[in-house]
């Protein structure tokens, strides 16, 4: 699989590129999952739901199955999984999209805005191959209209093999 980042401070604009890109690169055929980091406790279950009962039994893995959708919940029960654990568990697709992992080696697009008053990332990572910006820079790495998702799409595409 093909693995890109989307990465950058927070409300920089990531999760509204990442749904637009998705979008946009399915729409092309191509298959893409995504993965989402997040550095606060996630529970998407709910007390008292049999899941949850499952769960708090001990089963380490519950399946939730209907006709439209599959999830699987995992209770690690230890440190934070690291990304290549995440990504061996998702099935076979062209690409995998991940939003956030800034910080892991994998080749990644820095979305930045000026209003979150963060500085670029992308100086100090040589993984940061590209920006995705609404404001004019002048950088080392190709310069993206944060906006032209088609832009950012055909990068992200070009950088992995699939066109």
């Amino acid at each position: 699989m093909k693995v890109y980042g989307v990465m950058g401070w927070k409300n920089s604009g990531k999760t509204s590129l990442m749904e637009r890109l998705v979008s946009e690169i399915t729409g092309r055929g191509f298959s893409v999952s995504t993965v989402k980091h997040v550095h606060h406790d996630v529970d998407l279950d709910q007390p008292g739901k049999d899941t949850f009962r499952h769960r708090a039994a001990g089963a380490r893995e519950v399946v939730l199955a209907s006709a439209d959708r599959l999830a699987i919940l995992v209770e690690h029960r230890g440190p934070e999984p690291e990304l290549p654990a995440v990504l061996a568990r998702l099935a076979p697709v062209d690409l995998v999209l991940v939003e956030g992992y800034k910080r892991d080696a994998h080749p990644k697009v820095e979305v930045w805005r000026a209003e979150t008053g963060q500085p670029l990332i992308q100086p100090g990572d040589p993984l940061v191959r590209a920006v995705a910006t609404d404001a004019a820079l002048s950088l080392p790495v190709p310069v993206l209209d944060l906006n032209d998702t088609q832009a950012v799409a055909d990068f992200i595409l070009r950088e992995v093999g699939l066109v």
